[in-house]
């Protein structure tokens, strides 16, 4: 099985996780395929094949060379976006792509003047959806990957490498991937995350990050008789959003920019709920953006009363740059491996986070690398299948320059 079947195979699993869930993972689904990956890691060779009762996958790659090298691991994300839906995937490729409009279906158009990222795969065959779902590709293209590595190094016994740990795991794209991840259990001097976007995308930084859930007690009463009696918290959440700077949006934002995302809102006259999402690189504007948050809340109790507005502010995961920064020779082993392979390093701020971010924050440093798919999320995502050939490459030529690292 090449690469590019295997991630094909993969799509037809919908594992779209969910944030309205407290179970692990959050959604069921999820299993199905958590178990259909544990038997191919094991049909595939690996050893010591292990899924616990909340979906994390562990394997082992053995060494094969005589003397110490240092363990390391890979990992992937197997739950895609609730963004969009991971249902019924109709996966196609476009061979050797001249440039041009595609059509994904009628009236649904992937085009370089709105994604200019197309024109730079001229030639390349790309794998595009029929513009009614997401592809999957985040992250089911790092998982087809790292497995397509491990097959080679099986079947290629000349590249010498340790011990390797392969680990996949659930729920990331809510923010609760790492949490259940037994980094004991997996047992690696450092790892990395194959979760990125473009070839070349290497990324050690990326936002600190929290989620506020603001709850706006509202008094229903008949329209008619309404006057002086009823609070509308629907207008009440208006206003409320309106309080928050209109420039400090993911669409107004870029580079080490901060922002407040509202991802959610449900309204009616009698109560109404906003998810927000709070992002900053910098550790203290970070913290000034959670007490704004509730500085807005106070002010609007101030105005209608104390307990109208309640809001849940907590934090996801913060800046993995001063896990890594310690230990850099991490990242020197990627830029080599990207040399030799052929692949112009792009280091980055993640303008999001991984799993990498909270597994570096729980003692294993993890940085991340390009996976090879864009528009991430959404119905216009794509990826080059030399992209996911190159990021393969890379991952072979890390275990390989590892085994010559003297830790």
């Amino acid at each position: 099985m090449n690469i590019t079947e295997r991630f094909l195979n993969y799509t037809k699993f919908d594992t779209q996780s969910s944030e309205e869930s407290e179970s692990v993972p959050s959604t069921s689904k999820q299993l199905v395929f958590a178990r259909y990956l544990k038997e191919e890691m094991e049909r595939e060779g690996l050893q010591d094949v292990e899924m616990d009762d909340k979906g994390y996958l562990y394997a082992t790659l053995p060494s094969n060379m005589k003397g110490h090298a240092p363990t390391i691991g890979f990992i992937s994300h197997y739950d895609t976006s609730p963004d969009c839906s991971g249902a019924e995937i109709k996966p196609r490729i476009v061979e050797n792509y001249e440039g041009s409009d595609i059509l994904l279906s009628d009236g649904i158009m992937l085009s370089p003047g709105k994604f200019p990222e197309l024109l730079l795969h001229r030639g390349e065959d790309l794998i595009v959806t029929d513009g009614h779902t997401l592809l999957g590709a985040d992250d089911k293209a790092g998982i087809a990957e790292i497995m397509q590595a491990m097959v080679y190094l099986q079947e290629h016994k000349e590249i010498k490498h340790g011990k390797i740990r392969v680990a996949f795991n659930p729920d990331e794209e809510i923010g609760m991937g790492a949490h259940h991840f037994d980094v004991e259990k997996f047992g690696c001097e450092w790892a990395y995350t194959m979760d990125g976007g473009d070839v070349g995308e290497l990324e050690f930084e990326n936002f600190n990050a929290a989620s506020a859930k603001i709850t706006i007690k509202g008094v229903s009463v008949h329209p008619g008789y309404a006057k002086g009696k009823m609070v509308n918290a629907s207008l009440l959440a208006a206003e409320l959003v309106g309080l928050l700077p209109a420039d400090e949006t993911p669409e107004t934002t870029e580079g080490y920019q901060g922002f407040y995302h509202l991802t959610g809102m449900q309204t009616q006259t009698e109560q109404a709920k906003l998810s927000y999402i709070i992002r900053d690189h910098d550790r203290e504007k970070f913290e000034a953006r959670k007490r704004f948050i509730l500085q807005v809340v106070e002010q609007m109790n101030q105005k209608y009363g104390d307990g109208t507005v309640t809001a849940e502010v907590k934090d996801q995961y913060y800046n993995m740059k001063e896990k890594i920064d310690p230990q850099m020779h991490v990242i020197d082993l990627v830029l080599r491996a990207m040399q030799d392979c052929g692949v112009a390093p792009k280091v980055k701020p993640i303008r999001g986070g991984t799993d990498g971010a909270q597994l570096s924050f729980k003692g294993l440093p993890c940085p991340n690398i390009f996976a090879g798919g864009i528009n991430f999320h959404g119905p216009y995502e794509f990826v080059p299948i030399q992209s996911m050939e190159k990021a393969m490459q890379v991952i072979v030529k890390i275990c390989e320059l590892t085994a010559e690292y003297n830790s």
